[in-house]
């Protein structure tokens, strides 16, 4: 390649440093973006960025894991960056509603694949070449955490289109990593199908994955009224712009503590009780916020989203990474990042905005009733997701 080799733990580092920085643009702030920089009312915005999360739901679903089972996982994701970028730069061109509908749907059939891609790739090399998922992650969280923070003075220096510049410029920085000599096991060409063999339909005849899946996805869907409406419930409030910033800030920063330390936090503890934990946090943490609506609880609350965000993935990750073959992995990544992190958030939307409408209170009430069955769920499932782990399932 371009640029010499680096450890497989400095590549993964600087891989989730720099897909974090465009997530951090992306997630928060595209909404803004398409409203303030290219004039759509909120409600076409709105209408744009639901379409654009359910493509990205079916594109992580099927195209990912087709994509993988062609290519290497290093393959995958420099084509993925190509794609994305070269779809990226038509904003630049176009104004009008339909054709911003349009790139936005294009780009949501690439870009959000990055996410499971690079997963992928991390519990491959935990699995071969025993990285520390926890301590690479967590350079994730600081390019997200980067990423709010260059956003926010850019904007307050310059106009909205700054915030396209900042992703075509953290998806070249991006590009740029993907140049460098990327881990043998990624490069590695994937293991041909056998005949009438499917992924997909082997983690679905497992009954234990899919009873992660289900409790994965209700636990990352409890966060939909967080990650959309928290931000008017903090100006609701009474919160200045800046204040708001540094609020939800909290989250991110607790969340590259608790990455940083996980390999050895949990080095003792079941997936079962990881879970169970998650549930148990993520309960707490919306009916806090039901019970007080002030400041200095969601601020408190903001501590607890290592637990139900953290902890939530860091069990799904090392669920996969004892259970789930290699050859299966990118599938399972697949049904992950389109289920937990696209449909049920996308569905939950709509159920926390009719919620919040009655009462911004109970939005988050609501996602308390979402979390809560996990624990249900996970409680007289403990033997067999924690088994499930001392091997490799035959089906998974």
């Amino acid at each position: 390649m371009w640029f010499c080799a680096m450890s497989n733990q400095k590549w993964l580092s600087m891989n989730f440093f720099a897909f974090f920085f465009t997530w951090g643009i992306f997630l928060p702030y595209w909404t803004g973006w398409l409203t303030d920089g290219k004039g759509l009312s909120v409600l076409e915005a709105s209408i744009i960025m639901g379409a654009g999360t359910m493509a990205r739901a079916v594109s992580t679903l099927f195209l990912f894991p087709l994509a993988s089972r062609h290519l290497p996982l290093a393959g995958v994701l420099r084509w993925l960056l190509a794609l994305s970028f070269a779809s990226a730069i038509f904003y630049l061109f176009f104004d009008t509603y339909s054709a911003l509908f349009a790139i936005t749907i294009i780009f949501n059939l690439f870009y959000p694949n990055l996410l499971p891609a690079a997963e992928s790739g991390a519990t491959v090399l935990m699995q071969e070449r025993g990285i520390d998922y926890g301590k690479s992650r967590s350079f994730g969280s600081l390019g997200y955490t980067v990423a709010l923070l260059a956003v926010g003075a850019a904007t307050a220096i310059w106009q909205p289109d700054v915030i396209l510049w900042l992703m075509l410029a953290g998806l070249a920085l991006m590009g740029a990593v993907l140049l460098l000599s990327a881990p043998a096991p990624l490069l590695a060409a994937p293991e041909p199908p056998r005949a009438g063999q499917s992924a997909m339909k082997a983690l679905a005849k497992s009954p234990v994955f899919m009873v992660v899946l289900t409790v994965s996805v209700l636990l990352q869907g409890a966060h939909a009224s967080y990650y959309n409406y928290g931000f008017i419930f903090l100006r609701d409030l009474g919160v200045g712009g800046v204040a708001i910033g540094i609020i939800l800030n909290i989250a991110v920063l607790i969340e590259i503590l608790f990455f940083a330390k996980a390999d050895k936090l949990f080095a003792r503890w079941s997936i079962s009780s990881m879970f169970l934990l998650a549930g148990v946090g993520s309960t707490v943490r919306w009916v806090l916020i039901f019970l007080f609506p002030s400041v200095w609880v969601f601020v408190l609350s903001q501590t607890l989203h290592a637990i139900s965000f953290g902890v939530a993935h860091y069990a799904f990750i090392r669920f996969i990474f004892r259970e789930v073959q290699a050859k299966h992995i990118p599938a399972a990544q697949g049904l992950y990042a389109a289920f937990a992190m696209s449909f049920s958030i996308a569905l939950l939307t709509f159920l926390g905005g009719y919620l919040y409408e009655i009462s911004p209170q109970l939005a988050f009430l609501g996602m308390a009733a979402v979390s809560l069955p996990a624990v249900l769920i996970i409680l007289p499932a403990r033997r067999r997701v924690d088994a499930a782990g001392e091997h490799k399932s035959s089906t998974a």
